[in-house]
């Protein structure tokens, strides 16, 4: 062993000679795995850290990832598109009908009448009151129309008024005749 007190850095550790090397610390793996990954992105002819981008002749040129095509789009024309083709259109229009009814029928009307299905062409409305129901029903063909330029023409053909349900009638000894 050497005696000099400034030395110590230079004499090897017991603990080196037997297990060998010392073992790496994690920012030396990061470096060694990071200059590996470069070396192998140089090899491919990809720029390292740069996905789908290809060396060419000194400039650099993007590769277009199968499937995916066009330029980019705007957001509503990429969901109108999809829309279309999944034929969703419609039930879409008709939705926002169902959450835009004040906008539609008025917030007085909406307040005391609720869209509840639309099926084939006939949409179906209920009504919290018989009185209520009335001022539908006289009011439906303007409605049809006004729903026809919100939907699109011929998508609403009819308008089913319901009226509030009392529940079933109780038969029995007590009832007037």
């Amino acid at each position: 062993m050497n005696d000099d007190p400034q030395d110590v850095h230079n004499s090897p550790e017991p603990a080196e000679e037997a297990n060998g090397p010392p073992a790496k610390s994690g920012i030396e793996l990061a470096r060694e795995a990071l200059a590996q990954a470069k070396a192998d992105a140089l090899k491919r002819g990809t720029l390292p850290g740069q996905n789908g981008k290809r060396r060419s002749g000194g400039r650099v040129v993007r590769v277009r990832e199968p499937g995916r095509g066009g330029d980019p789009k705007l957001f509503s024309a990429a969901i109108h598109e999809l829309m279309a083709s999944r034929g969703w259109e419609q039930r879409a229009a008709v939705g926002g009908v169902f959450g835009n009814w004040a906008g539609i029928v008025g917030a007085e009307l909406a307040e005391h009448t609720r869209p509840e299905r639309f099926e084939e062409g006939e949409l179906t409305v209920a009504a919290d009151s018989t009185t209520w129901a009335t001022q539908l029903r006289l009011l439906s063909s303007t409605l049809v129309r006004r729903l026809n330029e919100e939907l699109g023409h011929g998508t609403v053909r009819r308008v089913k008024v319901v009226g509030p349900s009392s529940g079933p009638r109780r038969t029995g000894a007590w009832r007037v005749r």
